[in-house]
């Protein structure tokens, strides 16, 4: 079959298929075709959540050495933001709490592939992509909006992701066919479907229906009721026609993928904040900086706006920049005001993992900055932070979904905006602040009264009653329990 003539027996034109197969072509010609390689793969223990998770990072090696059994999970992936890697480590928790054993699959790590060349070029222009909006108003109206909302929704353009995913596939060669395979990006769910493996999930990331995102021949698993009906009947994804739907049997709705540390201490930390609310405690504010650089702006005004109240002791402030050392480089030139009260926590683990576990149970003060080089410490740092904090500022991407109070921040794309709206509705977050004032009338707001982070805690708990947080647990079980 060929997955990018006929999506769900939906016929793409003669002239979408044409310009699906030349861009092929044109990554054929930047970075040849491995098609007829054989790529070997050995596994080796994960940094920072090789240990607490189980994880075991799959590489590329002169000889097979990887010994599968009737307990491993894959979990494809790649390094596009943090996103990508934040959903598969909730995938990872989830099947290590299942005990499973999660193999980590990550394309864009495979530098020598043409899988890895690709991606890496891709990532390069949605990076820039980000900035650029962020900078530029009109390029963020004109292009980048439209780019996220609109354009990645065409059933056209999973035709070309789905034609270019062909060449993804030779680093596949060492995996069963039939081993269990969860994807958090399309791209290794339609390369797995390429190479011919029979039981992978295609987890969906975003609230927002799009075609980039669509995976035949996968199990696909959304987070959200709107969503599952949005994919469901494949909405919007042809402006000329009335599309053919998906089958039921090729979607599910799983409810939000978050780990097993989170979900399974989601009374305890809501707890933890009511008492800290309803008391008068100091606030314990995080926030998640992306490496792209966007929306420093809003994060500047956010820093200045605490000043005062960590001064006072009455707020205390969380900074994690991932492994973004110039991010915040520039943030500190930005506003040198923050030193005297800073502790930086740069390039150890450990002591981020000290750090976490002291101030769930004491009291805390200043402001804490975290950064570390290593992806998976970078990230998994944000979930560490997450127990220990009373809520969380970030853009309505994939930390929209996870159980702790937030406040959002503006998107960073159209699609996003669908994030901040689901988390609304639950209650367990703001809706999207879209300016630095309204920003900032915000933080005013819950700084000044702990009713709000109470309300949103008694939310989290009624949620999590009702299964919303669940999601890794069902991508797992789909992937283990499938008989495609």
């Amino acid at each position: 079959m060929d997955r990018s003539k006929f999506i769900f027996e939906n016929e793409i034109s003669e002239r979408a298929y044409r310009k699906a197969v030349k861009n092929k072509a044109k990554f054929i010609r930047k970075y040849g075709d491995d098609t007829d390689a054989v790529y070997h793969l050995a596994p080796q223990p994960a940094p920072a959540i090789g240990k607490a998770l189980g994880v075991r990072q799959l590489v590329l090696s002169d000889s097979s050495e990887c010994r599968f059994d009737g307990k491993s999970l894959v979990i494809g992936n790649i390094r596009m933001g943090f996103g990508h890697y934040r959903i598969s480590m909730a995938i990872a928790s989830a099947a290590h709490s299942m005990s499973y054993e999660p193999y980590w699959f990550d394309l864009h790590s495979f530098k020598d592939a043409a899988c890895g060349k690709i991606i890496a070029e891709q990532n390069e222009l949605y990076s820039l992509g980000s900035r650029l909006s962020q900078r530029f108003g009109l390029f963020n109206k004109l292009v980048w909006e439209p780019l996220n909302s609109e354009g990645f929704r065409k059933l056209t353009y999973n035709s070309s992701d789905q034609k270019t995913a062909e060449l993804m596939t030779p680093v596949f060669h060492d995996l069963p066919k039939d081993i269990p395979f969860v994807a958090t990006h399309v791209w290794p769910s339609q390369a797995a479907v390429h190479a011919g493996l029979t039981h992978v999930v295609n987890a969906i990331p975003d609230n927002w229906p799009m075609g980039l995102h669509l995976s035949e021949g996968a199990i696909h698993t959304v987070q959200t009721p709107s969503s599952y009906l949005g994919y469901r009947a494949l909405r919007g994804m042809d402006k000329k026609r009335q599309l053919k739907p998906m089958p039921k049997e090729a979607i599910v709705y799983t409810g939000h993928y978050i780990d097993h540390e989170l979900v399974s201490n989601i009374e305890r930390d809501c707890i933890k904040r009511v008492y800290r609310a309803a008391g008068g405690k100091t606030k314990r504010w995080l926030m998640s900086v992306g490496g792209a650089g966007a929306q420093k702006e809003i994060f500047a005004a956010v820093i200045r706006k605490l000043l005062p109240e960590i001064k006072a002791g009455r707020a205390a402030l969380f900074i994690n920049v991932g492994d973004h050392a110039a991010v915040w480089r520039d943030l500190l030139a930005e506003i040198p005001q923050m030193k005297p009260f800073l502790h930086e926590h740069f390039d150890d683990f450990k002591e981020t993992q000290r750090f976490c576990s002291e101030v769930y149970e004491r009291e805390v003060s200043g402001i804490h900055a975290f950064c570390h080089s290593d992806i998976f410490a970078a990230v998994y740092s944000t979930n560490l932070l997450m127990r220990c904090s009373d809520i969380l500022i970030t853009k309505p991407s994939e930390l929209a979904f996870y159980p702790i109070p937030k406040l959002m921040i503006k998107r960073v794309g159209g699609h996003e905006a669908w994030g901040a709206i689901r988390s609304a509705e639950i209650g367990d977050g703001t809706y999207e602040c879209s300016t630095p004032a309204e920003t900032i009338a915000m933080i005013d707001m819950i700084q000044k009264g702990g009713d709000i982070i109470e309300k949103m805690c008694k939310h989290i708990i009624t949620a999590k009653k009702a299964g919303i947080y669940d999601g890794a647990y069902h991508a797992v079980e789909l992937a283990v329990g499938s008989d495609k």
